[in-house]
């Protein structure tokens, strides 16, 4: 039996343990974690409370930023409430992320939190968590296949993002046209709902208009800058005049505009990113990325951790936790405190 399992039996009557250390400990604070603190000495009763166990942490990459602020923030809210936490990165590789749980199982993971590398490959791995008893989360990128047992998916509202980024097309292209190059990256789910909702407003601007925005070709970016650099560099080939590119993450539309540089189009071809990293924001900032549907990696972490804690307390939680992107421009990036000179509050702000 996992150590989440046990939680949901003991938890009331270790809480009330801990009520009660924490009522004779003589003015100590009680801490997350259930560590006391008084006169600069750690309480025997606080030290002996064990680890409410491993939180094993399988991410799509963490070459990524967008990943390891995900995986950092677990972490830390982890420890805060007594877990050990192992967060590895799965590299885009289905097969070493399925060895990677495998050891998470044989380590007794209280819980595994996943990004998968691919969203259909990743059933395997499931079902073998599943099949050991240890409660399955995953992050940013959902799996939807049947007949896997998933505890809460927590990631972007995708799809409202993929609008988003629609939006942002149209109020570039809308009054003449254009052609639109799309840097896909169709292996995980996240990426396919945000072209999904990018056609769509693509195709509803379309059949209200004699100005249609054409989709003229979509590519493979592997959500990386050589691959969405590469894919641009043909791009260019093939459609010489398109006059613009949705990419769906920022390390893919930093490629684009890299290849596009190189190629001295960089002033003629509009890119719109997605993610709100902070290399994407200040492409914004400096007019090389148009805009961004922006996520919120460390409140996907929090809600993670909250998930497991809250599951692990025997309480019901929500199949699907969704958290809304905001559109994030130029006007947004001069007035962000996170990016030198920024004085001011914008939507990327926590």
């Amino acid at each position: 039996m996992n150590s989440i399992s046990l939680m949901r039996g003991v938890s009331a009557l270790a809480l009330t343990f801990l009520c009660f250390f924490a009522g004779c400990g003589g003015g100590s604070d009680v801490v997350d974690g259930g560590s006391a603190e008084g006169h600069g000495t750690q309480s025997s009763a606080a030290s002996e409370t064990p680890s409410r166990g491993l939180i094993g942490v399988s991410l799509l990459t963490l070459q990524n930023p967008f990943f390891k602020v995900i995986g950092d923030t677990i972490e830390e809210e982890a420890a805060k409430a007594g877990y050990t936490v192992e967060v590895v990165s799965g590299d885009q590789d289905a097969k070493k992320q399925f060895d990677q749980v495998q050891d998470f199982i044989v380590k007794k993971a209280s819980a595994i939190v996943l990004s998968p590398c691919d969203s259909k490959a990743v059933v395997t791995a499931i079902r073998a968590a599943n099949t050991a008893g240890i409660p399955v989360f995953t992050v940013d990128i959902p799996c939807n296949e049947p007949e896997v047992e998933i505890v809460t998916q927590v990631a972007t509202d995708n799809y409202l993002g993929g609008k988003l980024a629609g939006q942002a097309m149209v109020e570039l292209l809308g009054e003449t046209g254009g052609k639109v190059v799309v840097l896909d990256h169709n292996m995980v789910e996240s990426c396919i709902l945000r072209v999904k909702g990018f056609r769509e407003v693509i195709d509803a601007h379309n059949a209200a208009t004699d100005k249609p925005i054409n989709i003229v070709a979509t590519l493979p970016s592997g959500g990386l800058k050589d691959i969405g650099a590469k894919s641009t560099e043909d791009a260019l080939q093939s459609q010489p005049d398109m006059d613009a590119i949705f990419a769906i993450n920022d390390p893919s539309a930093l490629g684009a505009w890299n290849a596009l540089e190189k190629a001295g189009k960089a002033e003629d071809v509009h890119i719109i990113g997605f993610d709100g990293q902070p290399e994407g924001k200040r492409a914004i900032l400096e007019g090389r990325i148009y805009a961004d549907p922006i996520q919120f990696p460390d409140r996907m972490g929090r809600q993670i951790v909250k998930s497991i804690i809250a599951y692990s307390m025997g309480e019901e939680v929500p199949e699907e936790q969704l958290i809304e992107p905001a559109l994030y421009k130029r006007e947004d990036a001069l007035n962000d405190p996170s990016l030198s000179g920024g004085d001011g509050d914008t939507p990327a702000s926590e």
